[in-house]
């Protein structure tokens, strides 16, 4: 028995070489496949490493284009990039397109972005992207001489020389007992886009203003010298602001927007110490309200007078016949009764109240030099109300 298993263990000699042979064999032919297969890997993940850097870099380049249409940087189209971009090692060509939507109005219109990224061995990414965007265009308000989102009321001896807008007019008689010589229409003949305050907040409160002085809370004109005001922004305390002369007659010429954070009161000084306020095709912004008193203050010259609450607007009116003056309350009332004959335009979004025996003349404010947001077709820098991508796609 012994001499039988020790035959079979002489039998089994060299079985392991074999093996290890067999498998030499074998991982020697499956080495130079996976070999190959893992070197097509590497080569696959550096293009999709080096695709995927391209195109966060072309978005970067999409993300630039956008905000530089949100802050109005291109002045001409189509506006192509002066200097690539620089963004994870790609150079970035960008160029701009803009195609107006709505010619009438100018209020919204379709952008085109091309955002190219190259890699150093000429490889690119193009991203194609459209943008529909919005304007805010005071134009359709400023063409009427009245305009409120809610109510008007006109009493009697009151001349209107232009049009009256209401969202809903209903019958006129329940609520003119004046008389309007223009036309009287709603939403069924035109849109008007009201500004929010949001859109005209930021349009106003631009760098020169942020930068501006503190006035204080009270100013008289006696101590002023010279007897301006502007750029100034009030915003210590309250952000109130009372303007008030104890001196002789005087004129305080606006030179720069005028923005308070709370109310701004003109003062009522008494007979002796009448006082004018030339806006001089400035703007006074109150995010509170506006209190111009009767018979000792004037107004003359172009410009804006915005609340975002109420406007008592009672004083003295010797602006010129092509003189426009926007009277403008963006979420209270207008209360208007000045003395002389107004030219320009009157709005409220609660309610507009003419006094008796009140005379507003509507011209065209073109060529008045109102610092307001006219759209993309005017002069001043146009407030963006919206933006949304329509498409946005991969070349």
């Amino acid at each position: 028995m012994k001499i039988a298993v020790k035959r079979l263990i002489r039998d089994e000699k060299g079985q392991t070489l074999i093996m290890t042979l067999i498998l030499l064999v074998v991982g020697g032919l499956i080495a130079a496949s996976l070999l190959a297969y893992m070197g097509t890997g590497l080569i696959s993940g550096e293009v999709y490493a080096r695709k995927m850097d391209e195109l966060y870099a072309a978005d970067a380049g999409v993300e630039d284009a956008i905000w530089k249409i949100q802050n109005n940087v291109p002045n001409f189209y189509p506006y192509v990039y002066p200097e690539p971009l620089i963004v994870n090692d790609k150079s970035v060509d960008v160029t701009i397109f803009r195609e107006d939507i709505d010619p009438t109005c100018g209020e919204e219109l379709r952008y085109q972005i091309l955002s190219t990224a190259t890699s150093d061995d000429g490889t690119s990414t193009t991203i194609d992207a459209y943008l529909s965007v919005g304007y805010l265009d005071l134009s359709a308000l400023l063409d009427n001489a009245i305009v409120s989102q809610d109510t008007i009321t006109i009493q009697p001896g009151t001349e209107v020389n232009g049009d009256v807008w209401l969202p809903d007019k209903g019958d006129p008689d329940d609520w003119n007992k004046g008389n309007i010589t223009g036309e009287v229409k709603d939403s069924s003949d035109m849109t008007i886009t009201w500004p929010e305050f949001d859109d005209l907040r930021s349009y106003y409160l631009d760098d020169d203003v942020e930068d501006a002085p503190d006035p204080g809370p009270d100013i008289d004109i006696k101590d002023l010298n010279p007897k301006t005001i502007g750029p100034s922004y009030r915003r210590d305390g309250d952000g109130s602001l009372e303007v008030d002369n104890t001196g002789n007659p005087a004129t305080l010429d606006l030179t720069g927007t005028v923005y308070v954070t709370g109310n701004l009161k003109f003062q009522q000084s008494g007979a002796s110490h009448n006082y004018t306020v030339d806006l001089n095709g400035q703007t006074i912004f109150a995010e509170g309200s506006i209190e111009f008193p009767s018979k000792v203050v004037t107004i003359s010259g172009s410009g804006c007078i915005i609340a975002r609450y109420d406007i008592d607007f009672w004083p003295s009116i010797a602006s010129g016949e092509d003189d426009f003056v926007l009277v403008l309350s963006l979420e209270g009332k207008v209360d208007f009764q000045p003395s002389g004959n107004f030219t320009g335009c009157v709005a409220g979004n609660v309610h507009v109240q003419l006094q008796p025996n009140c005379t507003i003349n509507w011209i065209s404010p073109e060529g008045s030099g109102l610092d307001v947001p006219w759209g993309v077709g005017g002069n001043e820098t146009p407030v963006v109300t919206g933006l949304s991508i329509l498409s946005w796609q991969i070349e």
